[in-house]
């Protein structure tokens, strides 16, 4: 695989991952007449904390989620580095 290949792929992942959030977040606000959304305050709050947050200090559960977003990752960088031996 080369290098090109490996970004394109990675960058899939990537979209697929922020799509899945922003139909998340969409989901939970409150849409207006006029199309614009409002985010719930204690949502706000939440998501604001979590920005903050480094790593190390997440929840198990917080970390849990970061992690399965790099289990979608692992395979197409295992394949790049395997194609890669000589």
């Amino acid at each position: 695989m080369k290098k090109a290949e490996l970004v394109e792929q990675l960058a899939a992942v990537e979209h697929a991952r922020w799509a899945h959030w922003q139909r998340y977040v969409h989901n939970q606000c409150e849409r207006l007449p006029d199309g614009r959304l409002i985010i719930p305050s204690d949502l706000v709050e939440r998501w604001e904390e979590q920005i903050e947050t480094p790593y190390e200090r997440l929840s198990e559960k917080e970390k849990d989620s970061d992690r399965e977003q790099v289990e979608k990752i692992l395979p197409i960088l295992a394949k790049f580095v395997e194609a890669a031996k000589p």
